[in-house]
Order: C-alpha cells, then structure tokens, then sequence
C-alpha cells in the first residue's frame, strides 16, 4: 500500500509577473502548516500587525488541537460523554457552525468522523482498508445527532463514549479568519493569508485580484484553474492528500476523505475548491462537494448566492465543472 499527500495550489506570485510587486511574507509553523501572511512591499509598516495575526493562529491552535491535551477541544472531547460544562463560547459557535454545515450539505460534511479516519488509519497516517465489521462498529460513533450542543449553558454532551469532534477539516479555514480579523483591526488594506496548500483569505486586492493556481493533486504541475481572488477565502480538497493503493491484480486507490453517511472513502471527485466570504466555510464546503459531488455542489451553490465551486471529476478530464459565483473571483 502506498500513502501520498501534495498541496492542492500554488500561489502565482511565488514567480512573480511583471504585473506584480515585491512582497513581504511573514510566516510561522502552525495548525501542522506554514502559515503566512503575504503583503505588498510598500506595505511594510504592517508587518507587526501580521505578527499579531501569526500570534492568533497560535491561540486558535491552543483552542482546538486534538493534539494538544491541555486544549478546549480535547477537555470537551473527554468529558462529553458525562457532558461537557462551562464550554468556551468560541468553541460552542464552532460546533453550531459546523452543524449547520452538516445539516446544509445532508450529512456529507460531518466533524464527528474521526471513528471512521481513525479505522482507516488516515488519522494517524497508518492507512490500511479496515473490515466490514470494524466500518459498522466505527459509523456506530459517527453523526451530528450524536452531538448535543447548548449554547445558553455552554454545555456539551455525547449520546455514548467514543464519540468525538475534530475540526481538522475547518481548523486552518477558521484560524485563518481570525487571523484575518486582527489584521483588519489594525487597519491592513491588502494582505493575502494562506494555511498549507489548502485553504486562503484574501484582503483587499493586488491588480485586480490576488492570483492564485489550482492544482491537480494527482499530476504534478498540472493546473486546474486559475482565480484572481478579492475579500474572500479559497478552501481546497482533494484525494491525493492522502491515499492507499490496495496490492493485487486489479489495485484500488482509496482517498483519505471519507463519506460519513457509508464508512467508505468518497469517489468520483479527484478534487473540489469553494469559495466564500470566509475561510472556515470555504474549508468545509470543499469537503462537502468533494464527498457529495457535482449535484451537492450545484444544489448548495443554486441555494446559497455568492458561493463558487470548482469540481473535478476523477475521470480524466482534469477538465472542472463551475457551479455558482462570488463576486470577489474572476475565473482565467
């Protein structure tokens, strides 16, 4: 078997055009990403405003981290099954958040799957394709209906042990709006965020629009598409993050996103980015679309205005399917 992981796009002035100025990029190491802020060189008097951003995206990794014992998110995940009280108020509207993302995308957005990674050994990157019996056992924990969040005691509580939340799918978005807001505070005009090669903000405009590549994750160098990018964020996914590849005569590639409603790994769907007016539902749309396909995509974007979904069918074409628009993209 064989595991893979490849950012999702390219930002185009790493290789700067004629038509773009020098930048100046601050960046630090979290969310298990590089994070960096990138600002127009005549705009260095912001940089200590994009320190204090870097500094919130530490305080948003201290918040919610499964990886960390001592974070918010990890007490609620070993007290919710007696009931969590005395929850933070930025983790409760979190969580609200998140569930209406699963209830808008029918389930295939879902922050309780971890069961189901932790069974195939995407969570901790030991993939292997688990038995019917353990995908049953795993979908048992899995479910918003699981999840009952209150908002005016702060309380949460799971329906049964085993049950968890992770915002990994959403974690980079959201820091990312955080980090976006305190650079606002300080009155940063123009400023592009990036986590990874996921997920990106957009303050205000250099040229007409910020550029941005989007790449195949399963053809190096291959670009899907191209968006120039105003006051909005960009959230991508894909099937080559992470992978395996079954032995034998007729070898089957299992994506490590999994749709939530089957146990199974999602297919159909080589790769999907959203985007919206924030970064935490750019994230979670995209791994929404990549789960439901093109008639999510274009149901959600028909029923939510200023939302654009780029879809690639994992059948050759390399070829995206546009649904919806937002007012802040130009598509090239």
């Amino acid at each position: 078997m064989s595991l893979s992981r490849r950012a999702l796009f390219t930002l185009e002035f790493e290789r700067p055009p004629d038509a773009i100025d020098r930048l100046v990029r601050v960046h630090r190491t979290a969310m298990a990403c590089r994070v960096e802020i990138a600002l127009p060189e005549e705009d260095t008097t912001d940089v200590a405003a994009a320190r204090a951003a870097l500094d919130e995206a530490d305080r948003v990794e201290a918040l919610l981290s499964i990886y960390r014992d001592s974070s918010e998110l990890s007490r609620v995940n070993r007290e919710g099954a007696a009931g969590a009280e005395g929850v933070d108020p930025e983790v409760v509207a979190l969580l609200e958040a998140c569930e209406r993302r699963h209830a808008e995308t029918d389930g295939a957005f879902d922050i309780t799957s971890s069961p189901l990674s932790r069974c195939w050994g995407f969570l901790y990157r030991e993939a292997r394709v688990p038995s019917d019996a353990e995908i049953a056992a795993a979908r048992s924990l899995v479910g918003m209906h699981l999840v009952d969040i209150d908002a005016a005691s702060r309380s949460v509580r799971f329906a049964r042990p085993g049950v968890s939340v992770n915002f990994n799918a959403v974690g980079k978005g959201y820091a990312l709006d955080r980090m976006g807001a305190v650079l606002r505070a300080h009155g940063v005009r123009q400023a592009l965020l990036s986590a990874g090669g996921s997920s990106v903000v957009a303050i205000g405009a250099r040229r007409g629009g910020w550029p941005i590549d989007i790449r195949s994750p399963l053809v190096a160098k291959a670009r899907l598409g191209r968006v120039r990018l105003r006051d909005g964020a960009l959230g991508t996914s894909g099937q080559g993050e992470q992978f395996i590849v079954t032995d034998g005569e007729r070898p089957v590639r299992y994506g490590h996103v999994i749709d939530p409603r089957s146990g199974w790994p999602a297919n159909g769907v080589l790769s999907c980015s959203v985007i919206a007016s924030d970064a935490a539902t750019a994230d979670a749309l995209s791994t929404a679309f990549l789960v439901g396909g093109p008639e999510l995509a274009r149901r959600y974007c028909g029923e939510h205005p200023n939302t654009l979904a780029l879809v690639t069918a994992d059948d050759g074409s390399e070829t995206p399917q546009v649904f919806g628009r937002f007012k802040g993209a130009d598509l090239e």
